[in-house]
């Protein structure tokens, strides 16, 4: 079989060069105000597997076109690319003459992006990730109105989690082990740096790595290709920070073969747009290479990114109608400032040696090596034998109340209460205005009242006091740690077999430690924290066994403290085939992870389950993919892709309970993953358009989940079945389905107009099965998982996006370099994440009855309405964007000037994500709170900004 392919291949070689005659083709590439050549400019033959660079004089060469009619672009990063259509005879020479590329002064908003939805995405309960990684340079139309237009509104591309996508630097992969995510915050603030990028849509094949459905990007910093120069830049805005000043400067090649950058940045913001959300960032990058000879080259990459941000808290709609869509719960007034209790703090630099080694003109070969290491960190506060300080808790809420007693107009009424006031209480009618005024008034963290908390009284012989002083805290800040160390090794081989086949393969190794642990940040004036449960009883009070009672101090770890340790091999290889109708390619990989936890407490609930080593777990998995390309001309074509392809799950759902024990599930398996697209595409001087049709199925999958649910479990000595739950979900698999459209004319050399569309059906497409771990269930001290059985999930629809988004632009290029362009976008079927606990049958049981039967008062029509997922409102958001950028000096060759942007300029309000609160985990006590008509336990929910703008001012010199 082996022989006949390779026979094949060649016979098909033969008879392609047979048939084609070629010839010749070069130009010469300017700027179109300096007039002066440029270097490292792009030159694309479409539909073939050949490129050329232009040299110092800014000269491209084609040794070999086919005769008949070709198209050719030719690109540069901060320009407009140029097509042009080319009638080539065979054996006859064709010069292009001078070709003028004009700057794209519509790159500032590529460049001064923001990462519009970073508040929240990725932590706990988020309930969805936005599309961080598509906010760069895309020329796809679509993919520009998915970043710039929709990502404000956490659009998804396909539905899909980043997860499914994979990004890399220098073909180092950047997603984590641990969630599958990149960390965008990593190389945030470096917009100038990280500004030379590669993609590709779906399962299309990229030279670096196999990939996923959801594309991949390749971001590449290698000093050498940077454009010579120095650019500076200072920013305003009313999103996530406010300001934001930059500095970037490329030296170029010099003789000796020696190219550098350095870039710096600072974000800040006292507050950004939501309440109590200050922010602080500076990041830093450096990029050394030194060439050897004209075949090979060092280059080293360094980048240190530290981002602090405070979080904004999601909100139930009872909540938002009192405070408002800014309120956010995490914050409170502390000598005069802000001081918010729930910060993310991320600092993970990272250091890259790269190898690039010209084999010769047909074999390359770059090998790189990676260590990234610091640590992110999420705090929030911890209380022992005291109330809860969030001002959201449901029992300092109107609801609470609402839903125990009526509202008599009556204020001598006995049903009057005493309502809560942060951590004390006032006496008030119980009336629903005076209600909602004393959660108006008390709506934020009381500090104050916690540190006094935290002391004692002073008192004098008459027992007036007379000072305080500190005592065990019962309110402390800690944080949610995790430092990294991952250290990863590949090379990429890239092969000219011949004029039509190209051979792409690589071959990685990434191995990470993870320190997971909680640290004490602040004991709010006590003299330390005692490292126990207070929900747990004698030794199973117990943080650590081994070193039982600990007192803890300022910087300490306690309550949890484990690893994990990942090994990820991965290895792909590709062949691509070009022709002059037909293209197609070929591609498989094979990857294997190994998992393993360490215990580093005893931890008195699972003593025996705790400390040490867990079993290890390992996944071998394999894909395969193909595409094929017909070429009905230069300017139209059809292009499928269809890929299969097994997934481990990751990191953090291969333990369910990784912070108290080893437990790993019996036939924990791999994700299964298919797809496959159809695309007509049209690239024509003035048309561009692209319309497609997707489909992709993730079977399998395993999500985990924490939370406090009432009713959830049967009683445990006479109790009501209240427990502190792990959540599993296994076997849940996801279907994606739809179509995407992209469109733009050019209808003068002024005007232009476009258009994007996305339709989709995202859902998911079985009944998984729901497991939940309680420390109080045990079996010989050992961790009982129990099996709830099937969650009624199927047909529900994925949550935390846009399933529609429509959007139609147009823009206006001024001949002396200004522009402006408005957009205007419409988004719906957008849907609340619902809880599977509640879809299981457990629902309906009644934990009290002996005989585990059903609630005798629940009705099938009832439980449909209570268990009915929930659809956001559908809205529309109007953006404008402009600029101005202007030459100066002899030359011609330095700019300056500014580019603006006002997103939501009618300043709709609108949901983004939102899910549902498992906390009344069964019938009667959900059925009790939706009815009194202001339920304590209703959704939570996070908005969108509303009218925000961007300014930046900019020089090149």
């Amino acid at each position: 079989m082996k022989k006949l392919v390779i026979s094949l291949l060649l016979v098909m070689q033969v008879v392609c060069a047979w048939a084609q005659q070629t010839a010749l083709v070069k130009g010469k590439v300017v700027d179109s105000k300096s007039q002066q050549p440029m270097l490292n400019v792009v030159a694309t033959l479409q539909g073939t597997n050949q490129t050329a660079i232009t040299n110092a004089e800014g000269v491209f060469v084609f040794e070999k076109v086919a005769e008949g009619s070709q198209t050719v672009t030719v690109s540069s990063t901060g320009y407009v690319p140029q097509t042009f259509r080319l009638e080539v005879t065979g054996g006859q020479a064709l010069d292009l003459g001078v070709v003028v590329l004009v700057e794209d002064i519509t790159t500032e908003q590529q460049l001064s992006l923001i990462t519009i939805t970073e508040n929240d995405l990725g932590d706990d309960n988020s309930g969805s990730e936005n599309t961080a990684g598509l906010l760069q340079a895309s020329r796809d139309v679509f993919q520009q109105a998915a970043a710039f237009n929709w990502g404000q509104a956490r659009f998804r591309m396909r539905g899909l989690d980043n997860q499914y996508g994979v990004t890399m630097i220098n073909g180092i992969t950047m997603n984590k082990i641990y969630d599958g995510r990149p960390q965008w915050s990593n190389w945030g603030g470096l917009n100038d740096a990280t500004r030379n990028q590669e993609f590709t849509m779906g399962s299309a094949p990229s030279d670096y790595t196999f990939g996923g459905i959801l594309g991949t990007q390749e971001i590449n910093t290698r000093a050498s290709i940077f454009r010579p120069g120095t650019r500076v830049s200072f920013s305003g805005t009313n999103t996530n920070y406010s300001w934001r000043a930059m500095a970037t400067h490329a030296s170029g090649l010099d003789a000796d073969g020696f190219a550098y950058v350095i870039s710096a940045s600072r974000r800040w913001a006292q507050e950004g747009y939501f309440e109590g959300t200050d922010y602080d960032a500076n990041s830093y990058f450096v990029s050394l290479e030194k060439q050897f000879g004209s075949n090979h080259s060092l280059n080293f990459t360094g980048i240190y990114a530290q981002n602090s941000r405070g979080k904004n808290s999601p909100n139930t709609d009872e909540v938002t109608s009192i405070a408002g869509e800014k309120y956010n719960s995490y914050w409170g007034w502390q000598d005069g400032k802000k001081r918010n209790s729930r910060d993310k703090d991320v600092e993970e630099p990272i250091f890259m040696l790269s190898h690039y080694w010209k084999i010769n003109e047909k074999n390359s070969l770059n090998t790189n090596v990676a260590y990234q290491f610091g640590s992110i960190g999420n705090s929030r506060l911890d209380f022992q034998n005291a109330q809860n300080p969030d001002p959201t808790y449901y029992r300092n809420l109107p609801s609470y109340f609402t839903s125990l007693y009526s509202l008599p107009d009556d204020p001598t009424n006995p049903a009057s209460v005493f309502l809560p006031g942060g951590l004390g209480g006032v006496a008030t009618p119980n009336l629903l205005g005076a209600m909602n005024a004393n959660f108006f008034n008390n709506r934020q963290i009381d500090w104050a009242a916690m540190y006094q908390a935290n002391s004692e009284a002073i008192t004098d012989a008459n027992g007036n006091e007379i000072g305080r002083t500190p005592t065990v805290s019962k309110y402390a800040l800690y944080e949610d740690r995790t430092d990294d160390k991952t250290w990863t090794v590949n090379s990429i081989y890239s092969s000219q077999l011949s004029d039509n086949i190209t051979f792409n393969g690589s071959a990685s190794f990434r191995r990470l430690k993870s320190e997971n642990y909680q640290k004490m940040l602040d004991l709010l004036g006590g003299t330390h924290w005692n490292d126990i449960d207070n929900f747990q009883e004698g030794a199973a009070q117990q943080a650590d066994l081994n070193n039982p009672d600990r007192r803890v101090m300022v910087g300490d770890r306690y309550g949890y403290n484990y690893n994990l340790y990942a090994n990820h091999i991965d290895a792909f290889t590709q062949f691509k085939f070009t022709y002059r109708k037909i293209d197609f390619y070929l591609a498989n990989n094979f990857s294997r992870s190994e998992y393993q936890r360490e215990g580093l407490y005893r931890v008195g609930v699972y003593p025996n389950n705790s400390y040490g080593k867990s079993e290890k777990l390992i996944f071998d998995n394999f894909g395969f993919k193909g595409g094929i390309t017909y070429k009905f001309n230069g300017r139209h074509m059809l292009d499928a892709n269809g890929l299969y392809m097994s997934k481990a799950p990751v990191l953090r759902n291969a333990f369910p309970n990784a912070r108290l024990n080893n437990v790993v599930f019996d036939g924990l398996e791999s994700e299964t993953i298919s797809s496959a697209d159809l695309s007509y595409i049209i690239r024509a001087p003035k048309l561009k358009a692209r319309l497609t049709g997707f489909y992709s199925k993730i079977a399998n999958t395993t999500e985990t989940s924490f939370f406090f649910a009432e009713g959830v479990l049967e009683g445990l000595d006479g109790d009501n079945g209240d427990a502190f739950v792990a959540e599993v979900v296994r076997g849940l698999d996801k279907l994606q389905w739809g179509g995407e459209f992209g469109i733009e004319y050019q209808v003068t050399s002024t005007i232009k107009v476009n258009g994007a569309a996305s339709w989709g059906q995202y859902t998911y497409a079985n009944n998984p099965l729901v497991y939940l771990n309680n420390d109080n269930y045990l079996t010989n001290n050992n961790p009982q998982i129990i099996n709830l059985g099937e969650a009624k999930m199927k047909n529900y629809k994925q949550p935390g996006m846009p399933q529609q988004a429509y959007s139609l632009g147009i823009e206006y290029r001024d001949p002396k370099f200004w522009w402006i362009g408005a957009n205007v976008n419409y988004l719906a079927d957008n849907y609340v994440d619902v809880s599977p606990v509640l879809r299981t049958n457990n629902f309906l049981r009644n934990p009290l009855d002996s005989n585990n039967l059903n609630f005798p008062e629940a009705t099938e029509e009832r439980t449909r309405q209570l268990l009915k997922q929930e659809r956001f409102q559908d809205f529309t958001l109007v953006n404008l964007v402009g600029g101005k950028s202007w030459r100066y000096s002899s030359q011609n060759r330095n700019t300056f000037g500014f580019f603006a942007s006002v997103n939501n300029l009618f300043d709709i309000t609108y949901k983004t994500g939102g899910f549902e609160q498992a906390r009344n985990a069964n019938y009667r006590q959900l059925n009790q709170d939706q009815s009194s008509g202001t339920p304590s336990f209703a959704p939570k929910y996070f908005y969108g900004y509303g009218r925000t703008y961007f300014v930046n001012l900019y020089i090149n010199f």
